[in-house]
């Protein structure tokens, strides 16, 4: 099986549920930003009746390299709008000195040291698609969430056939656990279209579930 070591651009739309009311758009892309450098960027907002209660805004993006096979991220942002902007959260991955600088809200947090293999809150996404590409998993990610480091561990859980707006599609279910916490985060990623997640259903600890499905994707 050929190495994804090239992410393919592409653009996907989403649409979110919760107790059976659409509630959100969201659209992800990837795109070449030059000198072996690639933007993942995720963009949502509120609509429909949610949009009356609750009007959200939040863009997160991820630059990264990919050098010898390896993902490096170089920064990090997630921003977030409710009329005016609320949060704001920047990493910048320093590889030269082995450091990782934070800020909320342009207030700096603190430095700490950047291990070898540590993705971001948002690229650790791609990486598990170009893994399950490539016939790996390995079960556990090292994130920076900007005050720590976390580990990330995920359950492969067969195989589901999923109904979609692009049809009926064969997925790989595969489940984000969290050690004594009741939110789980499932991820069904479809081999046919290089292991995007086509649902993604996330249960809060009060049970609430708000699942995402794929609308449209458009390879670039």
């Amino acid at each position: 099986m050929a190495d994804e070591q090239v992410p393919s651009s592409f653009k996907a739309t989403y649409k979110l549920y919760t107790s059976g009311m659409e509630i959100a758009e969201t659209e992800r892309s990837i795109s070449k930003a030059g000198n072996d450098e690639y933007i993942y960027r995720s963009e949502s907002r509120t609509i429909g009746l949610a949009a009356l209660f609750r009007d959200d805004h939040i863009v997160e993006q991820s630059q990264w390299r990919v050098i010898d096979r390896q993902l490096y991220p170089l920064d990090y942002s997630y921003v977030r709008y409710r009329g005016e902007k609320d949060r704001e959260v920047n990493i910048h991955f320093d590889w030269d000195n082995n450091l990782i600088t934070s800020h909320i809200n342009n207030k700096k947090t603190k430095n700490i040291p950047l291990e070898s293999g540590v993705l971001d809150k948002l690229l650790y996404q791609y990486a598990i698609m170009r893994d399950l590409q490539n016939g790996q998993f390995p079960e556990t990610y090292t994130i920076a969430d900007g005050r720590k480091m976390q580990t990330y561990y995920f359950n492969r859980m067969g195989v589901e056939k999923i109904n979609t707006p692009l049809g009926d599609l064969d997925t790989i279910k595969v489940q984000h656990i969290k050690p004594n916490d009741e939110r789980k985060l499932v991820f069904w990623c479809a081999p046919g279209l290089k292991y995007l997640p086509v649902k993604i259903e996330h249960t809060e600890e009060d049970g609430r579930v708000t699942t995402a499905v794929l609308q449209v994707f458009t390879e670039i």
